[in-house]
């Protein structure tokens, strides 16, 4: 067992500052047909990250391309002001959509947007200037090449990515995994390379390095790592299966230095797994542990070998409905078992375990997917686990197994407007499976319909992509299906890997390949059904860009980084010495919150490298004649800048007329209406003027009681407009 290190409440001169959504602001005129948290009053407000505008801007043929957030807690009435070089560019705000074409504007142009709200100018955006190109080039520090056990020389290329907001700025930061080119598939023998895992600015800067050391294999199935604000500092960790020789990015050494665990065959089937939580901004280890699940018995889990003991998986879950917890699960082609874990004020604690093992649970062994999804199928506030063709209640017991089996693709969310909840469409690997494809309701299990193809079905896809049918449309063999299960036709488009929201209407287009055998990696592309001609249209061809995971064809990331509501795609350079991120520049009258405030997209973002990469979905049915979605019940946790002045305490001088005063340096958008301090369980109540929070010295001495050394305060407030805001921080305490 190894122990956390470093202060995790350090003096940093930040607040942690938490805007709750209320529902007398932001209920929207329209409702969807599915409960949601304002028609159920017992939901919890949930957290989510805080961002900010995410204002981007492209030189196109005919002006400048401009493109920016909705936030998921802002009203409905909310407008905006676009600026051009600090002039206002719109002739009265923007309330339709959250992008704008600027015919005057060019490549030296610089941008900046501003809400209006009842009629009031809110703060600026941070400005920005233009893209030349529609990607954003992210170069990358590529690790140096290594030796083979027979001299030979293996290299490095980036492989799949995620996004957090490692620094608490409200803008994403990169966490990109490095494979070798002697990566293994768990099925095959031979000694790889060392797995590198970094964390880049958006404009390239390089954060931080982690290597995994010898004792973690580089493959596919073996590393999944979780990017998320775990612990609700406003900062996302880096949560990931370590071992003996794993070292930070400080330099230290998690175990064992020298330990090699590696067999004749390269692989590692003996020896500690450790779990370790690692500082997003830092790339500093900040907790370790033992990896549960455990290895155990190598022959529990389907052979004898190595191949399917070390099958991973890994996602975040609202378990509670209100904050992030941690899965990592073992195993899906026997044995299986997931494990729930809580990061809370620098500790992570164990919350449950589920175990095919346990009597009453022989029926959800074999079940599992090469991926997972995670949402609230039950609609009682709290996530469930779909691991393939079984389920995991919020509190670790099984919901449900269909009994169908293994398989590779999986698509969860509100695929049928017109079915209460959410669905889920799979495709199986056993021939013999009563359904090579099936499509079923996400919370009981129940099949809705489905079709035997007696063959390995490894490829599916969900998305609506003919406007004629309501719902999203499925295929994997023999034609593509409307969400009813009406075939519409034989034919099929040239795509079954990823949907992509990014032209101007509502259906998804197609994101995918072109596969080239001779070079093993296939060249990144957009396309379109065309319905009408039962063919696919090419949108985009991203050349010099390269796919990752052989055939799969996965994009390094697919996510809504920036811009409006549609989505971004970050593809590698071929030769690895950046990160390409797409963004659409076609003008749309769409106007959607941002994809990554709700939930089972966020969380989709997360889960989206493991093993099988799959795209995200939502929670809300997006598509041809969809609803207005209703605003999320979530709150969002920001850093603000703070100067607390004085942050070390003399017990022996008389402070009686002192204050200690926390000046806010950025304006909340609410004035602050009550403050209180917290120390050792005793409330300090303080006074707010302004943006300076006042409390009294000497009340803060007799609270601590004679303590010395540093101790941990909080300050909770309330802000005018019903949100409000809380803090951990720390004081020096001397006696002299």
């Amino acid at each position: 067992m190894f122990n956390k290190t470093g202060n995790r409440f350090r003096k940093t001169n930040k607040f942690i500052i938490s805007s709750i959504l209320t529902a007398s602001l932001f209920v929207p005129q329209v409702t969807m047909a599915n409960s949601t948290p304002e028609q159920d009053p017992s939901y919890k407000n949930y957290q989510m990250e805080f961002l900010d505008r995410g204002l981007v801007a492209v030189n196109v043929e005919n002006g400048v391309f401009i493109s920016w957030r909705l936030l998921g807690n802002e009203p409905e009435d909310i407008s905006f002001n676009l600026y051009r070089d600090g002039k206002k560019v719109n002739s009265s705000p923007i309330k339709s959509n959250t992008n704008f074409l600027d015919r005057k504007g060019n490549a030296d142009s610089t941008y900046t947007v501003r809400a209006v709200l009842d009629g009031k100018l809110q703060s600026k955006s941070k400005e920005i200037g233009v893209w030349g190109k529609n990607y954003l080039s992210v170069p990358l520090e590529k690790p140096a090449d290594g030796i083979n056990p027979d001299g030979s020389t293996y290299t490095y290329h980036a492989n799949d990515a995620s996004v957090g907001d490692l620094d608490g700025d409200g803008q994403y930061e990169i966490v990109l995994k490095w494979d070798p080119s002697n990566s293994q598939d768990n099925s095959r023998n031979g000694v790889t390379g060392e797995v590198f895992v970094d964390a880049y600015e958006m404009d390239g800067s390089h954060l931080w390095r982690i290597g995994l050391g010898k004792n973690i294999r580089a493959g596919a199935h073996y590393t999944q790592f979780m990017v998320y604000d775990l612990d609700g500092d406003g900062k996302s960790e880096v949560a990931l299966k370590t071992a003996d020789g794993t070292t930070d990015s400080t330099g230290k050494v998690i175990g064992d230095p020298i330990a090699d665990y590696r067999n004749a065959e390269g692989r590692v089937l003996e020896g500690p797994e450790f779990l370790s939580i690692f500082n997003g901004e830092t790339g500093q280890e900040l907790v370790t542990t033992d990896f549960e699940p455990a290895r155990g018995n190598v022959t529990d889990w389907g052979d004898g070998y190595g191949n399917r003991v070390d099958r991973f998986l890994a996602g975040i879950a609202y378990l509670d409905g209100e904050r992030p917890s941690l899965i990592m699960a073992r195993g899906y082609y026997e044995k299986t078992m997931l494990v729930a874990y809580n990061f809370r004020d620098g500790k992570l604690t164990k919350e449950w375990t589920f175990d095919s093992d346990t009597p009453g649970n022989e029926g959800y062994a074999g079940q599992g997917n090469h991926n997972l999804s995670v949402a609230d199928v039950d609609d009682d506030g709290m996530d469930e686990i779909i691991y393939g063709a079984m389920a995991i209640d919020d509190d670790g017991k099984a919901l449900y197994t269909t009994g169908l089996g293994h398989g590779d693709a999986m698509h969860l969310g509100d695929l049928d407007p017109n079915h209460p909840g959410m669905e889920v469409f799979q495709v199986h690997e056993d021939k013999n499976s009563a359904f090579g494809m099936e499509y079923r309701d996400a919370d009981s299990g129940e099949v809705l319909w489905g079709i035997f193809t007696g063959r390995d079905t490894g490829r599916g896809m969900s998305a609506d992509i003919d406007p004629r049918y309501e719902g999203e449309e499925v295929w994997a063999r023999g034609g593509i299906y409307s969400s009813t299960g009406e075939l519409i036709t034989e034919a099929m488009p040239s795509s079954t890997n990823f949907g992509i929201w990014w032209d101007g209407d509502l259906s998804r287009e197609l994101l995918d390949h072109n596969w080239d055998e001779s070079i093993g990696y296939g060249t990144g592309k957009i396309d379109k059904w065309d319905y009408e001609n039962n063919t696919t249209v090419n949108l985009l061809s991203a050349e010099g860009s390269a796919s990752n995971n052989y055939t799969k064809g996965n994009p390094s990331l697919q996510a809504d980084l920036f811009g409006d509501w549609r989505e971004e795609v970050m593809w590698r350079a071929a030769d690895s010495s950046e990160l390409r991120i797409y963004t659409t520049t076609n003008m749309t009258n769409q106007r959607i919150f941002t994809l990554m405030h709700d939930r089972v997209y966020r969380l989709g973002v997360s889960w989206q490298n493991v093993a099988y990469n799959q795209p995200p979905h939502t929670s809300f049915y997006l598509g041809h004649g969809m609803k207005n979605p209703s605003a999320p019940k979530m709150y969002v946790v920001s850093q603000i800048d703070v100067d607390v002045s004085p942050n070390v305490l003399n017990t022996n001088k008389n402070s009686s007329e002192n204050s200690v005063t926390a000046k806010v340096k950025t304006a909340l958008g609410s004035k602050i209406t009550s403050v209180k301090m917290k120390i050792n369980d005793i409330t300090i109540i303080g006074a707010p003027k302004g943006n300076t929070l006042k409390f009294n010295q000497q009340d803060i001495i007799s609270a601590l009681n004679g303590e010395n050394g540093e101790i941990e305060v909080s300050i909770t407030g309330s802000l005018e407009n019903g949100n409000y805001f809380v803090s951990e921080d720390m004081f020096r305490i001397i006696n002299r």
